[in-house]
C-alpha cells in the first residue's frame, strides 16, 4: 500500500473515534511529515485525498481543517455503496478501496505496476525545469503520439501521429466519442456482459442501449445482424482481446465476419484494446485489419503502467481525430502534458518495455494460479490466460451473486456481480461474477466460495 494511504487511513480512523472533530484544524503539512516519519509530498498526497473525499477542506493561509458532514436530509441513503453492487458504488468501491480481499477489482494490484521507475522519471523530469507544465499541443505529447505510432505500426496497425490523440484514458476517449456521434434516443450496439462504467456514459447521453451477447470466442454475430437491422445503429463498441470481464477473446475469423458485416450496414466499430500491450503475440486487432475505414481503436496505459497516470489514446482517420481534438478542448482544454512525457520516457529509455515482459510473466503466473484454485473449489470459469487480468465464473443458476456479493461484504471480501456488467440482470449473467485474477488464489476467497457455492 502507498505509504500516502497508510498517513490517510490513520486520519480518517482518528476522524471515526472522534479524536479530530469536525472544525478541528490538522497538523501542518510539516509537522505531519514529522509525526508520520514520512516526506512533505507523501502528506500533501494524503490530504488531498481527503480533501476530495469530503473529509478535509482546505483554508487559504490557514492549513487544512476536518469537514463537517452535510445534513442527514441531503444524504441518500443506500445500502450499495458500502456493498459495492451498483455500477456507481463498484466504481467508488474500486477508486477508495475499503475491501481486505479485492477478488472483483478491475485493476491490477499495486505491485504489478511501473510505480518505482514512474517516480524516478517523474522526480528527473520535474527537476529539469523544462515546459512541462505548459498547455501543450492540443492533440497530446507530439513524440508520445509518434512513439505510440511506432508501437501499433507492431501489431500492424498503421497510424501516423496525426491519426493519434492523447486522452485521460480510455473512458475519456469514450466520452469523447459517444458525444462526437451519438444523439439522444440514437441506438448503440454493447457488448453484455460489458464494460460497465461505458453503459452508465450512454445513459447520460440518452443513447438506447442494445446488448449483443458475448461468448467466449467474441460477440454473436448472428444476433448482432439481427439488431443492426432492426435498431439501425452507427456504433458498436466491443473489446475483442481479454475482454472486460470475461476474459475471452474474440477468434480471428470472427474479427473478419464482423468487418464485413460492419461494412455491409455503415457501422462504426469501437475497439477497445485495453490490454493490448501484454497480449500472447500474433493477437488479432480490429485495427490492423480495417485501416480505419470502419474502426476507432482505442488504448490506454492505465491498466498496464499506472492507474494514477490516466492516460490513454484514440486513433482513427485525421478527420474524426481532428473533430474529437475540438471536443477535448471544449470539455477539458487539454491532458497532461508532464504525464505524456513521463510515458514518453518510459518507452523510449526501454524501461516500459522492461516492465511489460515482468508484468506478462505474473499475469501468466496468476492466471495458471487462478485457473486451477477455482477448479479445486467447484467453480467452472473461463478467459484467464489470454493476456488481460479477467476471468468469468459461472456459478449454478440457483446462486444469485448480487446477494452473494452483499454477504461478502459482511467477511471483507469485494466481489463484482455479473448483473452489474449485463443488460439482462435477471439473465444468466446474475448467477456468475467476474473474478481477477490475481485475488482468486486468496485462501479467505476461496475458502468463502466453498461455503456459499456448495
Amino acid at each position: 500500500m502507498p505509504k500516502y494511504r497508510d498517513v490517510m487511513e490513520a486520519i480518517l480512523k482518528a476522524m471515526d473515534e472522534r479524536y479530530l472533530a469536525p472544525g478541528t484544524k490538522v497538523a501542518s503539512i510539516r509537522e505531519a511529515a514529522r509525526q508520520y516519519g514520512v516526506s512533505k509530498n507523501t502528506i500533501i498526497d494524503a490530504y488531498d485525498q481527503l480533501v476530495a473525499m469530503g473529509r478535509l477542506h482546505a483554508r487559504q493561509g490557514s492549513g487544512f481543517y476536518v469537514s463537517r458532514p452535510p445534513p442527514l436530509s441531503s444524504v441518500e441513503k443506500t445500502n450499495d455503496l458500502s456493498e459495492a453492487v451498483d455500477s456507481v458504488s463498484l466504481l467508488r468501491e474500486q477508486l477508495i478501496g475499503s475491501f481486505t480481499v479485492r477478488s472483483g477489482d478491475g485493476r491490477a494490484p499495486a505491485s504489478w505496476m511501473g510505480g518505482e521507475e514512474l517516480s524516478r522519471l517523474t522526480r528527473r523530469l520535474a527537476s529539469t525545469g523544462e515546459n512541462s507544465f505548459e498547455y501543450g499541443a492540443p492533440q497530446g505529447y507530439p513524440p508520445l503520439r509518434e512513439a505510440i505510432g511506432t508501437v501499433l505500426a507492431g501489431r500492424s496497425i498503421h497510424a501516423s501521429q496525426d491519426q493519434i490523440l492523447l486522452t485521460f484514458g480510455a473512458n475519456h476517449a469514450f466520452d469523447l466519442i459517444i458525444r462526437h456521434f451519438v444523439d439522444t434516443g440514437d441506438s448503440v450496439l454493447v457488448e453484455t456482459p460489458g464494460y460497465y462504467p461505458l453503459f452508465g456514459k450512454l445513459r447520460l447521453a440518452k443513447a438506447k442501449i442494445v446488448g449483443i451477447p458475448r461468448k467466449e470466442d467474441g460477440p454473436d454475430l448472428d444476433d448482432f445482424e439481427r439488431k443492426v437491422k432492426q435498431y439501425r445503429p452507427r456504433l458498436f463498441f466491443l473489446q475483442p482481446n481479454a475482454q472486460n470481464p470475461t476474459g475471452s477473446t474474440m477468434s480471428l475469423g470472427n474479427m473478419h465476419r464482423l468487418l464485413s458485416l460492419a461494412e455491409r450496414y455503415g457501422i462504426t466499430l469501437v475497439e477497445d484494446d485495453a490490454f493490448a500491450d501484454i497480449l500472447p503475440r500474433g493477437s488479432g486487432h480490429l485495427a490492423a485489419l480495417d485501416e480505419f475505414e470502419r474502426v476507432i481503436y482505442v488504448g490506454t496505459f492505465s491498466k498496464t503502467l499506472s492507474t494514477g497516470l490516466r492516460s490513454g489514446y484514440v486513433v482513427g482517420s485525421v478527420k474524426l481525430i481532428n473533430s474529437l481534438t475540438d471536443i477535448k478542448m471544449l470539455t477539458v482544454v487539454n491532458t497532461s502534458t508532464f504525464n505524456e512525457r513521463v510515458i514518453h520516457e518510459m518507452i523510449i529509455r526501454g524501461r516500459y518495455r522492461r516492465h511489460l515482459f515482468q508484468l506478462r510473466e505474473k499475469v501468466a503466473k496468476a492466471s495458471a494460479a487462478a485457473i486451477q484454485t477455482l477448479k479445486e473449489a467447484g467453480v467452472k470459469a473461463y478467459g484467464g490466460p489470454n493476456g488481460g487480468y479477467y476471468m468469468w465464473a459461472c456459478l449454478p443458476q440457483a446462486i444469485d451473486t448480487m446477494n452473494l456479493a452483499r454477504k461478502a461484504s459482511e467477511e471483507g471480501i469485494f466481489i463484482a456481480p455479473g448483473a452489474i456488467f449485463s443488460l439482462r440482470p435477471n439473465g444468466p449473467d446474475s448467477s456468475a461474477m467476474r473474478i481477477n485474477i490475481a485475488y482468486a488464489s486468496d485462501h479467505r476467497f476461496v475458502k468463502f466460495l466453498k461455503s456459499n457455492i456448495g
